[in-house]
């Protein structure tokens, strides 16, 4: 039997050296965000990351600074494990 996650984990790196943790229920909501707004933002332009599930909130940064994306399945219910 297969383990589904139950979120996941984007670690997005920032040229600045910062990284920030958001996560996303689906790995196909990460993807429709990925691709329906970093993408298809201009480089220089200001793009809404959300910070978690709840409605709202979030961070804002252009997309040229985001130098790296790491996803990670969250198989547990907890965020410490």
């Amino acid at each position: 039997m297969s383990r589904i996650p139950r979120r996941y984990s984007v670690h997005l790196h920032m040229s600045g050296g910062q990284t920030k943790t958001v996560t996303f229920p689906t790995l196909q909501a990460f993807q429709d965000w990925y691709s329906g707004v970093l993408t298809a933002s201009a480089p220089d332009t200001f793009v809404n990351v959300p910070i978690s599930e709840l409605e709202g909130e979030y961070i804002v940064v252009r997309p040229s600074a985001v130098i790296g994306i790491h996803v990670e399945p969250r198989f547990s219910a907890n965020d410490d494990a």
